[in-house]
């Protein structure tokens, strides 16, 4: 519940991924949120945090269509300039999300309220599409970056989305299949192996090479990590 006192200028952050469980920044106040217009998918390849470029992961983008459910944070003015720039250090490594203002409904309040969210750009090559479920099984099983194991990621957003109450049966499907971490029953945990199980599956795959920026598409999107 937000009960604090908001100033015009604090900075609203919707998260619906990694910064659900990590958002790595200094907050007032947090609460269950959602949007409508956007859905959650794995939809981004990830040659930096979950993958390289050798074999790149797979990552949640906000794209077109249906809604989500997910975090929002309010972070006080002053911390504001602070807070953009280590989101932009933080999301903006292949420039492959766009900073944008969504419509925030927040659980448990009459009000909505703007707030700054990634979404992602279809035009960028690391934008994955639609990718076949048993293909999202397979990259996210094997990846690895410098921040983890794409398995990792995926476990994490599910148990905390779980935490919140929040049905994505998408991620649920995903963490079953590529771990057999959750059971059928949404709410009851029956952690089979846990993350040794996930984390052993990432042995068992397949190398590719991911999608690279050519020249043009380096001027055209990598512009958003200097952003100030």
């Amino acid at each position: 519940m937000l009960g604090g006192a908001h100033k015009e200028d604090d900075l609203w952050v919707f998260a619906y991924g990694s910064l659900i469980w990590r958002p790595g920044f200094c907050y007032d106040e947090a609460c269950a949120a959602r949007i409508i217009g956007f859905q959650r998918a794995f939809c981004v390849y990830s040659t930096h945090h979950r993958g390289n470029d050798q074999q790149p992961g797979l990552v949640l983008g906000l794209r077109r269509g249906g809604m989500c459910d997910g975090m929002v944070f309010r972070v006080k003015a002053d911390l504001r300039d602070e807070t953009l720039r280590y989101l932009r250090a933080r999301e903006q490594i292949s420039g492959v999300y766009r900073e944008t203002q969504v419509q925030v409904e927040m659980h448990g309040q009459s009000f909505t309220q703007r707030a700054m969210t990634y979404v992602v750009e279809t035009a960028h090559p690391n934008y994955a599409g639609h990718l076949p479920f048993q293909r999202q099984v397979q990259i996210i099983r094997n990846a690895r970056g410098r921040s983890g194991a794409n398995v990792e990621y995926l476990v994490n957003t599910s148990m905390h989305l779980r935490d919140l109450s929040i049905r994505d049966r998408n991620l649920e499907r995903l963490a079953a299949a590529v771990g057999g971490l959750f059971a059928n029953t949404f709410g009851e945990t029956h952690v089979l192996h846990r993350r040794s199980a996930c984390l052993a599956a990432t042995m068992r795959s397949r190398v590719y090479a991911g999608p690279r920026l050519r020249p043009y598409e380096r001027r055209r999107f990598l512009y958003r990590n200097r952003l100030e």
